[in-house]
Order: structure tokens, then sequence, then C-alpha cells
């Protein structure tokens, strides 16, 4: 399997905090020095190991961020 390399170039924020310190978080990611995306998913505490997530273009954040607004909370 090949190897993936990424790079968090921007961290956003926590999004939540698992009780083995693994943190849900939102950031800008380049994925095989690809250009950089929205990223949500899990890390662990240094960032060296990562669980399964999505990946988001600018154009779907806004669209998400559109269909967030309609919800009532």
């Amino acid at each position: 399997m090949a190897e993936i390399k990424f790079e968090i170039t921007k961290h956003i924020g926590v999004l939540s905090e698992g009780a083995k310190g693994w943190k849900k978080e939102l950031n800008l990611v380049s994925w095989n020095e690809r250009e950089p995306k929205y990223d949500i998913r899990e890390w662990s505490p240094e960032h060296e190991r990562m669980g399964k997530g999505v990946t988001l273009s600018a154009e779907e954040v806004d669209a998400l961020k559109r269909l967030l607004a309609e919800i009532i909370l």
C-alpha cells in the first residue's frame, strides 16, 4: 500500500475529544502535496495517526454551511 502524505496547513478547531485523547477536528489539509481542502476527522494526540473522515472543497463547505443554517436546533 502506498504511503499517504499529508500536511495540516491550518488548524481551524476541535469539534470533540474522546476518552483516549483523540480529537475530531476541522483542518485545512494538503493530501499528497495537492491543494489543501477542508477536512473533518479524528486525530491522535500528536497527529501521527488518523481515523476515517471527510474532505470538502471550499464550495462544498459553503453548501454545508447553508444547509446547517436551515436546521432548527
